[in-house]
């Protein structure tokens, strides 16, 4: 691989990553396709022997992850844009992954590098996403990059056919980017995210307990004044996770239910709804429940 011989510009910090755009059918025309990963979005940074991982919002998780930092074994400087992700039953799953990094734990993570956006010295934004792509992969040709990092490879024919195939894997869905455009730090067009599955994320109105942890918790959805009941999520947590839920939730337990309109449930432990479970799905049935869920993750009402 022919690198860039002469220094230009002083080594930046953090850069806003682009993000994509929602779309429900896969453009036509000069794209690379890519698988979508469901992990944590993750900025590497390596100028020497220094190295730094960024999150989306900049945050600085170096410690947390120090080993696919280091594994990048590369001389001179590059940054990287790629997702750090577990993969549980042949797919991404998010789930283990929060709770890997909730014990401090770094041995299945697993880094997918997708792009290139600076190489000693040079800026490489403005060029097209199909040379930084080149440019990145000639990185791993070059240094024997081995897992855990891994090189996120794309296909420029018939997205359609690879989205069908990623849905029958049971996969995110896909990222489609345009080969001829540059690197911005926004939400753009030239980068579209179509989605084999839904995901949303709605307010946990109860539990079913087991002895370690959760068995299934209760959904509900706030529509207008309402609080009005969507179904249960069962699947999609290990056993640490389903032990972190259950303390979470212990927390916020209510003696009564707080749906608008109240259903018999002898199992349930009600809650307030004060925590919002991530939840893919594959749609929602015409009683206006959800259909085929997956939990992902836990997060507090802000």
């Amino acid at each position: 691989m022919k690198r860039p011989t002469k220094a230009v510009n002083c080594f930046p910090g953090f850069i806003k990553p682009q993000l994509a755009t929602l779309r429900t059918r896969v453009p036509k025309g000069d794209y690379l396709h890519e698988i979508k990963y469901d992990g944590y979005r993750i900025q590497l940074h390596m100028n020497g022997d220094n190295r730094k991982a960024f999150t989306r919002n900049g945050l600085n998780w170096t410690k947390r992850f120090s080993v696919i930092a280091g594994a990048f074994d590369i001389p001179g400087q590059a940054i990287v844009d790629g997702e750090v992700v577990i993969v549980h039953e042949g797919r991404t799953n998010f789930s283990e992954l929060q709770a890997d990094l909730a014990r401090g734990d770094q041995d299945r993570l697993l880094y997918y590098a997708f792009d290139l956006l600076w190489l000693d010295g040079q800026d490489l934004r403005k060029r097209p996403q199909v040379e930084r792509k080149a440019m990145l992969q000639g990185l791993f040709a070059t240094y024997h990059l081995d897992p855990p990092i891994l090189y996120s490879e794309h296909h420029d024919g018939n997205g359609q056919a690879m989205f069908e195939a990623a849905a029958k894997l049971n996969y995110e869905g896909i990222v489609s980017k345009r080969a001829d455009a540059p690197y911005r730090s926004d939400r753009t067009e030239a980068w579209l995210k179509i989605k084999a599955v839904q995901r949303g994320k709605f307010p946990v109105v109860g539990f079913i307990k087991d002895p370690t942890g959760v068995a299934a918790l209760y959904l509900g959805k706030q529509e207008g004044k309402d609080l009005v009941y969507m179904g249960k999520v069962g699947t999609g947590w290990s056993r640490t996770a389903s032990s972190q839920i259950r303390k979470a939730l212990d927390t916020v337990v209510s003696p009564k239910q707080k749906l608008t309109k109240a259903i018999r449930k002898p199992k349930a432990t009600w809650v307030e709804p004060k925590f919002f479970a991530d939840v893919e799905y594959r749609d929602i049935t015409s009683e206006g429940l959800l259909r085929a869920s997956s939990f992902k993750g836990l997060t507090l009402k802000k």
